[in-house]
């Protein structure tokens, strides 16, 4: 039995069904890229809860300490002069270290130096 020649298709139809046929694969390759995304992001809100933990508990013991340091300065030279020295040298060292990140800052990208 002689089989029937298969029908040629226009070009045009070819490349209909070739958009047609990437458009799938791109919503595809999206899909699976969402469905990553998704899993990664859990993954790392988990890891993000830790690392708030850790800031709230580092920010609460820096406090502790600079409590524990204007009561030891206090019987040296009274509360109110340990709690003015505390504070001053803590804003010194916040503007030092505000300014240290704003330079590095700038020069990743690509800021005024």
């Amino acid at each position: 039995m002689i089989s029937p020649e298969p029908q040629e298709e226009s070009v045009g139809a070819l490349f209909g069904r070739l958009v047609e046929d990437g458009k799938g694969f791109a919503r595809a390759e999206l899909t699976y890229y969402r469905i990553l995304l998704t899993g990664k992001l859990g993954e790392a809100g988990v890891g993000i809860g830790f690392g708030v933990a850790a800031l709230v508990l580092g920010c609460s013991a820096i406090t502790a300490l600079l409590v524990g340091l204007i009561l030891s300065l206090a019987t040296l030279i009274g509360p109110g002069l340990a709690t003015l020295a505390v504070v001053l040298v803590t804003l010194a060292m916040t503007g030092l270290l505000g300014w240290l990140a704003y330079k590095r800052v700038m020069r990743v990208f690509g800021g005024d130096q």
